[in-house]
């Protein structure tokens, strides 16, 4: 029974295995990574943007998140009403809002 492995030789380790503590030290070393990187900075711009959101007024000018540029005349609830022209109007919702822009840049384009 030449051609059989040892018992003896199955039962040993493998060579090759790597250690559990190094691989639980890289898992903890991914989820650092992927916090700082990825989960930190979103939840910073999207803090940011809830600031802005409610600190928006009626007055202020705005750029929307389609590009649409136009001046708050009412705020209602979770929407605003945006005159972008004379005697134009559109309704958005307020999580619409990309930036509040300086007073007087609508009469500046």
């Amino acid at each position: 029974m030449s051609f059989f492995i040892s018992s003896a030789h199955a039962a040993a380790p493998a060579a090759g295995e790597p250690d559990p503590l190094i691989t639980m030290a890289m898992f903890a070393g991914l989820f650092v990574f992927m916090y700082f990187m990825i989960i930190r900075p979103q939840r910073k711009k999207q803090k940011e943007q809830r600031a802005l959101v409610a600190s928006i007024a009626k007055g202020d000018e705005i750029v929307t998140n389609s590009g649409i540029i136009g001046k708050i005349n009412k705020l209602e609830g979770d929407y605003l009403v945006l005159e972008v022209s004379e005697k134009v109007e559109l309704k958005f919702q307020r999580n619409a809002v990309l930036a509040v822009l300086p007073k007087g840049t609508i009469k500046a384009i």
